[in-house]
């Protein structure tokens, strides 16, 4: 008789945690899920119920259109995996135009009662204050941005880092080919070349005296997003909102970021630039490019007009926009190894926020890879991750070293430039031309085709 093999200690209930209990379950390994929420005296700043999968925030997953949508083509590989997130989302969606959004209670709901009901699975309330014991071989840590506090200084310790809760500032992305290379340029402060020999690295998006002014008073007009106590957010002079930069002064910006100086339009040399934002490559695809120091709390629909006034980025798409908030993550790509473990410490995986993606679905796509990771390793069977080409795989690489080498590591949600990118179609199925606006839309679904059929190849060589 066969010994069934010993437990996967999961820790932390949300998205992350509830998806990737669910995975090693239907692998055929037993799983204790350790949730602190319901434990008498203990809560978090969020969370309004001891349910598991709870959504404290939006009740929406965002775009369910996998053709044409990342977070869209992130669903379908889930359901394509049996997620049980997907699967209790659709049983409870509420009605959201393209989105998929959910009825929060009845899904919460939904997901507790089908964790508690499986065999192998048990529910444990208790706040694991510490890293966990020797003798829990097998741990996933899917506590999310709000990971207790005697749990992240265990993790630091460990580690040697010295932050994993920190007020963190983001600047805005944006995918390369939205980018009006008519205008904008590329070229390097002085040509100075980088360690790759690069002297043309950053692309610079210049201004006149009227375009600048005109942007110091739609920064200075535009709404602000007001933080919740619980954030207590402090403001430090390397990480400022660049509207609280242009409240010190109207020509602040022009010796900050905004600072013309050693660069030259090859277009027009003789006349000189008011003031140039710059953007530096964000991933090694070179498909993303941020907005160097453009942190903001500037509320989204405002960045994208105020943003679209910067000559170059009319037409911008944003892969993200800018902010500035606590989150609670790891240096991922120094510190995870690709089987999602701790390298100073295999035998904790990592899943959900605090592995530096962004978003409901991200967090419980990470948690679905984790758990079947963790039940591979359990059952003597190797598992590599998704490949590049998909959804999952993308999110991989990003967060063990897909961003741009030497830069800072940050959050990033789901989007086609975190993918390997595709030569745009001319011409449709039944062979007719495709318009040149179209064709962005057109290579969209040709790389969520290549993404459907890359992860349904991989699902079957390993199930």
């Amino acid at each position: 008789m066969t010994s069934s093999p010993s437990p996967i200690h999961v820790i932390g209930g949300g998205l992350a945690g509830s998806e990737a209990a669910w995975q090693i379950a239907r692998a055929g390994v037993p799983v204790i899920l350790h949730e602190m929420r319901g434990v008498p005296g203990i809560k978090t700043d969020a969370h309004q119920t001891d349910g598991l999968a709870e959504l404290v925030c939006s009740n929406s997953f965002r775009s369910d259109d996998w053709e044409y949508n990342a977070v869209g083509l992130l669903h379908a590989e889930m359901r394509a995996l049996d997620s049980i997130i997907l699967s209790c989302g659709d049983a409870h969606q509420v009605p959201a135009g393209g989105a998929l959004a959910v009825d929060r209670e009845g899904f919460s709901e939904a997901v507790t009662a089908r964790l508690m009901a499986h065999a192998l699975i048990t529910v444990v309330r208790e706040e694991i204050a510490g890293i966990p014991p020797e003798d829990w071989d097998s741990v996933i840590v899917a506590t999310g941005p709000l990971t207790s506090a005697a749990l992240a200084d265990a993790i630091l310790t460990t580690t040697g880092e010295e932050s994993l809760s920190f007020f963190d500032a983001i600047a805005p992305i944006i995918h390369a080919d939205s980018i009006n290379f008519d205008i904008a340029w590329r070229q390097s402060r002085y040509d100075k070349e980088g360690p790759g020999g690069d002297a043309a690295a950053y692309v610079n998006c210049p201004m006149d005296k009227a375009q600048y002014d005109a942007f110091i008073d739609a920064l200075l007009a535009g709404p602000k997003t007001e933080f919740k106590e619980w954030e207590n957010v402090p403001y430090f002079d390397g990480c400022l909102p660049i509207e609280v930069m242009a409240e010190r002064g109207r020509e602040t910006l022009r010796h900050g970021p905004m600072k013309p100086v050693g660069l030259t339009n090859p277009r027009d040399p003789m006349v000189k630039a008011h003031a140039i934002v710059q953007l530096r490559q964000d991933n090694a695809l070179g498909t993303l490019f941020n907005m160097v120091g453009f942190q903001t709390k500037l509320k989204y629909g405002a960045q994208t007009d105020i943003f679209r006034m910067i000559p170059g980025l009319e037409s911008a798409q944003f892969a993200r926009l800018g902010g500035l908030h606590r989150n609670t993550f790891l240096n991922s790509p120094k510190l995870l190894d690709r089987q999602l473990r701790l390298k100073a410490l295999p035998r904790l995986r990592f899943a959900g926020q605090v592995t530096g993606v962004e978003g409901y679905v991200e967090s419980a796509a990470l948690g679905l890879l984790t758990g079947r990771l963790a039940a591979a390793e359990r059952l003597g069977r190797d598992l590599t991750p998704p490949p590049p080409e998909t959804a999952i795989g993308a999110l991989v690489e990003h967060i063990t070293g897909g961003h741009m080498e030497g830069s800072k590591f940050q959050p990033m949600n789901i989007n086609y430039g975190l993918l390997p990118p595709l030569e745009a179609p001319r011409v449709d199925d039944d062979g007719k031309k495709i318009p040149p606006k179209d064709r962005g839309r057109a290579k969209k679904r040709l790389m969520s085709l290549r993404a459907i059929e890359s992860l349904k190849a991989w699902r079957d060589a390993v199930e």
